[in-house]
C-alpha cells in the first residue's frame, strides 16, 4: 500500500531519519513508538505531505486515502452543531443531498421525465455513498466518543479543546480512509471512550498507524510495532508487549555480537601495533588495518531507560487523617455534581480517581485541594499536611523567560544545584539542556518540568490531575518509579491504565453523584466492574454505572433497615468515636507546642523550654498510642 524507501529528513543540522525503510500493508495496525523528539509525529506529517523528505522516496497507491488526527485540530472552530461538523466527512453525499433537494423543489413547477430520471440517478448515487444512514452513523460514533444526544445539536465553539478533538476524530473515522494516522488519540479521551475506540479499531478495515504513550491502548489496537531509533524505522511483528520481550532478546544478541567484535578489533590493533614496523610482518599488518577500516562496526546497546535517583524529603510528617470531607454537596447553578458525599483520606493512601469525563473528577480534586468551595458540607485538612497540586493548566504558571534549572531553583525546595540537576536528569534533562528557556520547550517538556517541581516541593500530599498527558513512555516510567518511592499520600486522575495499575492501591470512582471506593488495584477493579455489568444484564437490570435520577429533595432515600450491631460492636463504635475526638485534640495540642518550640524567644528561658519540650514529648507519645488504638478498633 505504502513503501518508505531510504528516507532522509533533517531539521536544520539535526538528522531525524537516515536511510529509513518501512512497508505498510493494507490491514496493518502499527504502533509507532520512540522517545520524544525522535521524529514519530514528523513521519506522519511526511506521509500526508506536510513535510518534504530530504532524500529517498515514498510510494503510495493512487487509491490510498489518508486521515490524520493531530493536535493542530484543537484550534478548529465553528458555529455549526457538532453533528453537522462531523457529517462534513460525507462531502460528496452532502453535495448530492443538496442537488436532490433542489431537484425536488424544481418538481413543483417543472415535472418532466428528464427530471424524474435525474432524481432517480441522484438518489441511487446518494444511497451508494451511504447517504441515508450517514446521520445515524455520525450519531453512533459521536455518542460512542462520549457526547450525549442533546449535545449533538450544540455549536462546536461551545466545547473545550479536548471535546473538539473528539469531534475531529469522529469526522476522520467517518471518512474511513485506507490509512488512519492517529497522533496521541487517547490524550483527550476518558476510559469509556478509549475502550469504545479500541473496539472500533479492532474491526476497522483499513490500516492504522498510532503514535501513543498508552501501552495498554497499543496492546489492544496494534499487531505491529515500529520503533523510531537512530534515524531508522525498526519493525517488530507484534504489539507493544511483544516488542518489549523481543527488544530484550535482540539487545542480548546485539550486546554479544558487539563485545565479540570489540575483542577481535583489540586483537587486530595489538597485532598491527606490534608488527607494523617489522619488514617481515609489515604486509600482514597493513592487510589487517585495511580490514579494520572496511569493517561494518556493530553499535553497542543503548543504555537502559533513565531511573529515578533522587530521594523525597518531608519537612514534617502528617497525622493519620490527611483529609476529611463530610456530607459534601456541589452544584453549578442547577446542575448537581455531588450530593451528600464523604471523602476520607488516610496517611499513605495511593489513590487513582478514574471514570468518564464530566462526572466531576477535576471538580473533586479542586474540592480536595480547597481551591473550590463546596455548596454544602465540611472540609477538614489533617495535621501537618503539606499539599502540592499538579494540573495541565499549571503549565501556564511556569516563567517562560527562566531557564529550566533556574525555574527549579526558584521553586524553593532548598536543594543545591547538583541535587536539582540529578532530579532533572531523571526527567530526561541532561547536560546543557538544563539551560534551555521554558519558552522553547514542547508541551511534553513543560509537563516534565512542572512534574519535577511538584515532586521536589517537600509536600507529603500530592494531587496529580492527568500527569501522563504529553509524556512519552520513558517519562511515564520515571513518574511510576518516583511515585513508587514516594512515602506520602497521593491522588492521581489518569486514563492511562498501565500507569494506574502500577501506582494505585485504591480506586475511586463517581457513581450516583457519590464518591465510591474500590480497595484494590485497577485490574481487580476492572474485573469487578465487568462482573457487575454481566450480572445486571443477566437480570435485565440497567448498568450499575448508568446515572440514576436524583431523588426529590423532600423525600428521604428509602434505605433498607441496617443490621443491628451487637453490644460489643456498639461499644467499639462508641470508643472509636471517642478515640477520633481525642486524636483531633492531641493533634491540635501538638501543633501548639510545635509553634512554641519554633519561637526563638523560648530559648532564652530554660524553665519554659524544658516544660514545653516535656509536654511536646508527652502529647506525641499519647498521640501514637491513640493512633494504634484507632487502628485496632477500625479493623473490628
Amino acid at each position: 500500500m505504502i513503501s518508505i524507501n531510504d528516507l532522509d529528513f533533517h531539521f536544520g543540522s539535526r538528522t531525524l531519519y537516515d536511510g529509513a525503510n518501512l512497508h505498510i500493508k493494507p490491514k496493518d495496525k502499527i504502533g509507532l513508538i520512540g522517545l520524544n523528539g525522535q521524529g514519530k509525529s514528523t513521519l506522519l506529517r511526511i506521509l500526508v505531505g506536510e513535510y518534504k523528505p530530504d532524500g529517498g522516496s515514498i510510494s503510495m497507491g493512487k487509491d490510498v486515502t489518508l486521515g490524520f488526527l493531530n493536535q493542530d485540530l484543537l484550534s478548529y472552530d465553528s458555529h455549526e452543531p457538532i453533528l453537522i461538523v462531523a457529517m462534513q466527512a460525507f462531502g460528496e453525499a452532502l453535495d448530492l443531498q443538496k442537488q436532490i433537494d433542489e431537484t425536488l423543489l424544481e418538481f413543483e413547477t417543472n415535472y418532466t421525465d428528464d427530471l424524474v430520471d435525474k432524481l432517480a440517478d441522484l438518489q441511487e448515487r446518494f444511497e451508494a455513498l451511504g447517504g441515508y444512514t450517514m446521520q445515524a452513523r455520525t450519531e453512533e460514533i459521536l455518542e460512542g466518543l462520549g457526547f450525549t444526544t442533546e449535545e449533538l445539536q450544540k455549536p462546536l465553539k461551545l466545547f473545550s479543546g479536548g471535546w473538539r478533538m473528539r469531534v475531529m476524530l469522529a469526522k476522520i473515522l467517518l471518512q474511513q480512509p485506507s490509512l488512519l494516522l492517529l497522533d496521541e488519540p487517547t490524550n483527550h479521551l476518558d476510559l469509556p471512550s478509549i475502550k469504545w475506540i479500541e473496539n472500533y479499531l479492532a474491526g476497522y478495515e483499513g490500516a492504522v498507524i498510532i503514535v501513543s504513550h498508552d501501552r495498554e491502548f497499543l496492546d489492544r489496537t496494534t499487531n505491529t510495532t515500529v520503533e523510531v531509533t537512530g534515524g531508522k524505522l525498526v519493525p517488530y511483528a507484534g504489539n507493544y508487549s511483544y516488542y518489549m520481550v523481543e527488544k530484550e532478546e535482540r539487545n542480548e544478541i546485539q550486546k554479544g555480537a558487539f563485545e565479540n567484535q570489540q575483542a577481535a578489533i583489540r586483537q587486530a590493533e595489538r597485532f598491527i601495533e606490534r608488527f607494523k614496523a617489522k619488514a617481515s610482518k609489515a604486509k600482514q599488518a597493513q592487510s589487517r588495518q585495511k580490514a579494520l577500516d572496511k569493517m561494518d562496526r556493530i553499535e553497542d546497546v543503548a543504555p537502559e531507560a533513565a531511573k529515578v535517583n533522587f530521594s523525597f524529603r518531608f519537612s514534617v510528617q502528617p497525622g493519620r487523617h490527611i483529609l476529611r470531607m463530610e456530607h459534601v454537596t456541589k452544584k453549578y447553578d442547577q446542575k448537581t455534581i455531588f450530593r451528600d458525599t464523604n471523602v476520607h483520606i488516610e496517611r499513605g493512601d495511593k489513590i487513582a480517581l478514574i471514570g468518564a469525563n464530566g462526572k466531576g473528577k477535576s471538580t473533586l480534586m479542586r474540592l480536595v485541594a480547597g481551591t473550590e468551595a463546596p455548596t454544602a458540607g465540611n472540609h477538614q485538612l489533617g495535621h501537618n499536611v503539606i499539599m502540592a497540586f499538579y494540573a495541565q493548566h499549571q503549565l501556564e504558571s511556569l516563567r517562560i523567560e527562566n531557564e529550566i534549572l533556574q525555574e527549579m531553583i526558584e521553586a524553593g525546595s532548598k536543594r543545591n544545584e547538583m541535587e536539582l540537576r540529578t532530579v532533572l536528569g531523571s526527567f530526561l534533562f541532561t547536560g546543557d539542556q538544563v539551560f534551555k528557556k521554558i519558552k522553547v520547550l514542547s508541551g511534553g517538556e513543560k509537563s516534565r518540568v512542572a512534574l519535577a517541581k511538584t515532586l521536589i516541593s517537600e509536600a507529603n500530599f500530592l494531587l496529580l490531575d492527568e500527569p501522563t498527558n504529553h509524556l512519552d513512555m520513558q517519562s511515564v516510567n520515571i513518574l511510576i518509579q518516583a511515585l513508587d518511592q514516594f512515602e506520602g499520600t497521593f491522588i492521581v486522575i489518569s486514563h492511562d491504565r498501565f500507569f494506574v495499575e502500577n501506582v494505585a492501591t485504591k480506586i475511586w470512582y463517581i457513581e450516583d453523584y457519590q464518591l465510591k471506593e474500590y480497595p484494590g488495584t485497577y485490574a481487580e477493579y476492572e474485573q469487578w466492574q465487568e462482573d457487575r455489568e454481566k450480572e445486571a444484564k443477566k437480570n435485565g437490570l440497567p448498568s450499575p454505572s448508568a446515572p440514576k435520577p436524583l431523588p426529590k429533595e423532600e423525600k428521604k432515600a428509602d434505605a433498607s433497615p441496617a443490621k443491628t450491631p451487637s453490644p460489643d460492636q456498639k461499644k467499639a463504635l462508641k470508643e472509636l468515636a471517642e478515640v477520633e475526638k481525642k486524636i483531633d485534640e492531641r493533634e491540635k495540642e501538638l501543633a501548639q507546642y510545635e509553634a512554641q518550640l519554633a519561637d526563638p524567644q523560648i530559648y532564652q528561658n530554660a524553665a519554659q523550654l524544658k516544660d514545653a519540650t516535656l509536654k511536646f514529648e508527652q502529647v506525641k507519645k499519647e498521640l501514637a498510642q491513640l493512633n494504634d488504638r484507632w487502628e485496632m478498633l477500625a479493623e473490628m
